[in-house]
């Protein structure tokens, strides 16, 4: 993934502020010609820098309130299975490896405590996975940002 400088950040900070802005838009409000936010927005995604517009979508909105982090302990001899078991399971919106404890942690969402419970049931049927254990979001503090890093790029 390319690193990121000061310019890059002031053009993610101004589509945060207004996502449906045009290129042109852009580099009228950067002082930036339009070559070079254009330039910058296909570098950034084709790094993968930037991430799918679904990633903006609240889990609300889809009808999956209820948040929860469930660490996964996998047999290392079915990692493979596991994880592929895994990425299938459309309630698991981010899957990490970790160290600690578990092997994995997912971000799992649900439309409520029951359907939690059969999403968690349906993780222990699947190959691979040896034992799981859930914590249930009760408040979201502070979703996920990027920000204040932008900001302190773009200010450097």
């Amino acid at each position: 993934m390319t690193p990121l400088d000061g310019t890059d950040a002031r053009i993610l900070l101004a589509l945060d502020r207004n996502p449906q802005a045009t290129v042109v838009a852009l580099a009228n409000d950067l002082g930036l010609a339009r070559n070079t936010v254009q330039a910058r927005l296909r570098r950034m995604e084709t790094s993968g820098v930037l991430s799918s517009t679904s990633r903006r979508v609240e889990p609300e909105a889809l009808g999956y309130p209820l948040m929860a982090f469930v660490t996964v302990t996998i047999s290392q001899r079915m990692r493979d299975q596991a994880n592929a078991a895994l990425a299938g399971l459309p309630e698991i919106v981010e899957l990490l490896a970790t160290t600690g404890d578990g092997d994995m942690l997912a971000r799992v969402v649900a439309r409520d405590t029951a359907d939690l419970n059969r999403v968690t049931e349906s993780l222990l049927d699947m190959p691979g996975i040896v034992r799981t254990s859930t914590s249930i979001v009760l408040k979201k503090i502070h979703s996920l940002r990027m920000d204040l890093l932008l900001e302190r790029l773009a200010d450097r």
